[in-house]
């Protein structure tokens, strides 16, 4: 059976106290940037010395409004997108949608991620996590994750379903997973259809697969950022977290749930995104002796990352920690926790 977030009073009512509609508007614009640029390239626009130039914009702002999509979907497999729990999975179930990867799978992935950051059962992190893939394995992944990142996704996150060693056992879950990727499949199979049908393939790899790439290798720039070469297991040190100061990264942070305050999110997974900042000044007034990987800029925390995309694409033991065998063999997690920490201890 699929797994349910269950809140305790507290975190239902800070879930209910979001605003999360203004954090939503990246999904008409870029809906709005693709009809823009598909008006562009249709043929009905007379072409002006500007034209290539506004649909390079275009495609810009497309991307990166669909870049804001992958944390929708982070939100939604939380099930804290909304209040409303069914309408946080049936939007996360049309983003999914859209990025070829099934809202479950995501979900299934990513509680993972969080009960066993770092560790070989993190399965959003394969193969970087795990011990068993080989550094050259790694070191050519890494180039096929950032270059090919729109098909690279959907294979990381659909193992946990097609692997043999899935965890994911429940015969309700996995027709639930079947039906996704049959929407995936009958949706997209429609979309391209219709574009084969009306000629229309030039407009829609330059208003949509395009910008679709652009998002997809920021994004994997992002996963790269929070989690490339962090060999702790513990959330806080586990994870790169970049607070927003200037304009630009704050607009960005808003959009993107305040997903770049990384660390408190994986240390507190159901905590409503509007005070992990808060959460994170709390544990460094608390302890002052600890140096949390935190940083004021994002291009900091990608310069920290970047010998480890270059020379070893790894985290957890393939970044040099000790994993022992019962925190390697623990139950396995079904639902995200108030307190990862907490939970293990």
């Amino acid at each position: 059976m699929a797994s349910v977030t269950r809140f305790t009073p507290d975190e239902q009512r800070a879930l209910g106290d979001k605003r999360t509609l203004p954090r939503m508007l990246s999904i008409p614009l870029a809906g709005l940037g693709m009809a823009v640029n598909g008006y562009l390239l249709s043929g009905l626009h007379r072409w002006t010395p500007g034209t290539p130039w506004l649909i390079a914009l275009c495609i810009t702002f497309t991307a990166s409004m669909m870049f804001c999509w992958t944390s929708a979907l982070h939100e939604a497999a939380h099930q804290t997108l909304f209040k409303s729990r069914r309408l946080s999975i049936w939007c996360g179930r049309f983003l999914g949608t859209m990025m070829f990867t099934p809202y479950s799978v995501y979900r299934e992935s990513h509680i993972r991620h969080h009960a066993y950051l770092n560790t070989p059962r993190d399965w959003e992190l394969w193969p970087y996590s795990d011990p068993k893939a080989s550094l050259a394995f790694r070191r050519a992944f890494v180039w096929f994750d950032v270059l090919c990142g729109i098909a690279a996704g959907p294979v990381i996150y659909g193992r946990i379903y097609f692997s043999q060693h899935s965890p994911v056992k429940s015969p309700q879950l996995r027709r639930t997973i079947r039906r996704e990727y049959l929407g995936i499949v009958a949706a997209w199979g429609a979309i391209w259809a219709y574009t084969t049908w009306s000629s229309q393939w030039p407009a829609h790899l330059l208003a949509v697969i395009l910008p679709m790439y652009l998002a997809a290798l920021a994004q994997t720039f992002r996963k790269f950022t929070e989690h490339l070469g962090m060999a702790s297991f513990d959330p806080l040190q586990g994870t790169r977290t970049v607070r927003p100061r200037k304009w630009l990264l704050r607009l960005s942070s808003f959009l993107n749930f305040d997903i770049f305050i990384h660390g408190p999110h994986h240390r507190h997974p159901r905590l409503t995104h509007t005070t992990l900042e808060a959460k994170l000044e709390e544990y460094q007034r608390e302890n002052p002796e600890v140096n949390y990987p935190a940083y004021d800029r994002y291009w900091k925390a990608m310069l920290a990352m970047a010998p480890s995309m270059i020379f070893n694409p790894g985290c957890g033991v393939n970044a040099g920690a000790y994993l022992d065998e019962p925190a390697a063999t623990q139950s396995d997690a079904d639902d995200f926790a108030s307190d990862v920490v907490a939970l293990q201890g």
